[in-house]
């Protein structure tokens, strides 16, 4: 094959928390395969604003393979050909990063940026981002989904490769005098001393302390008003009370839904690691493992009124 495009999403500000990932095969001119993984990334903390980007959720991703068992069909491929992502700096930074938080190591990468590429190829004012470019090539996608992403910076390659002549994508890095960067193999980012403790715990298979039973949580509801959350002890076990009005009056309460899903997007406290920390807590009260037997669990409390 040609070369390959890759794009990562993140759960949040931090580069070893993908929580996405897609790719996209280049032979013969063409893209010839796509594939989208969802990631389960070292500790479930989604920041609000890339929720907003990417619509995923933490509950979206707590089942699913860690980015190494993820990528496990996909790196060999990562060697063997040219590597494509727009702003790559980023992708492979977020790869490099991923990898390392898994005691895992970089496999030996030759990439190109095709935000460069574009930048010489297509040069616009009103600037190369994917959107931007794909929109101006006619190439349509579903942005920040992690595969469309991947296809979409695959076909921008392709429409830079058919502009100046070449047969091969593999030929921009000598035809645009632009070298491929390198990333050696085994390159490991020391993210050991920066990791948190939740990453610890969840790298060794060892669970966290149990929290205290107040956990608290502000959220803000659909018409802006605040609410409290708070985890309690109660005779029948525990119970998470809302006080928004529906809460108040024993119902099932959306506010509540939120919290036991790990949905972030409307939590104004900022102590998203509790969000975690409250999982594992409904999961080792109720001796389950399964979240979504968790989730039923509490869900029929609150509908027999033991809640």
């Amino acid at each position: 094959m040609d070369a390959i495009a890759i794009d990562f999403e993140t759960a949040n500000e931090r580069r070893d928390s993908a929580c996405a990932v897609g790719v996209a095969w280049i032979e013969d001119g063409r893209v010839v395969r796509r594939e989208t993984r969802l990631i389960r990334p070292p500790e479930l903390r989604f920041s609000p604003g890339n929720i907003r980007i990417h619509g995923i959720l933490p509950a979206d991703v707590r089942d699913q393979p860690n980015l190494p068992e993820a990528m496990e069909a996909f790196l060999p491929d990562l060697s063997n050909r040219l590597v494509l992502a727009h702003n790559a700096g980023f992708d492979m930074g977020v790869l490099a990063a991923s990898l390392a938080a898994w005691g895992k190591p970089m496999p030996a990468v030759a990439y190109l940026c095709t935000l460069r590429v574009a930048r010489q190829v297509f040069p616009d004012p009103a600037g190369c981002g994917l959107a931007k470019v794909a929109a101006r090539l006619g190439i349509r996608f579903e942005h920040h989904d992690a595969g469309e992403d991947a296809y979409a910076c695959a076909e921008i390659a392709l429409a830079a490769m058919r502009e100046i002549g070449a047969t091969r994508v593999a030929a921009l890095p000598r035809l645009l005098n632009m070298p491929a960067a390198l990333l050696p193999g085994g390159y490991r980012p020391d993210t050991e001393s920066r990791r948190s403790t939740a990453s610890r715990a969840l790298l060794s298979g060892q669970q966290q302390p149990k929290p205290a039973p107040d956990l608290r949580f502000s959220v803000r509801g659909s018409t802006g008003n605040h609410y409290g959350i708070a985890l309690e002890e109660r005779s029948f076990g525990l119970y998470l009370r809302c006080d928004c009005i529906a809460g108040r009056h024993r119902r099932r309460c959306r506010h509540v839904d939120a919290m036991i899903d790990g949905d972030v997007t409307d939590l104004i406290s900022g102590n998203f690691a509790d969000i975690e920390r409250l999982r594992l807590r409904i999961l080792a009260a109720d001796g389950l493992v399964e979240p979504s037997r968790a989730r039923a669990q509490v869900e029929l409390r609150r509908q027999f009124g033991f809640a």
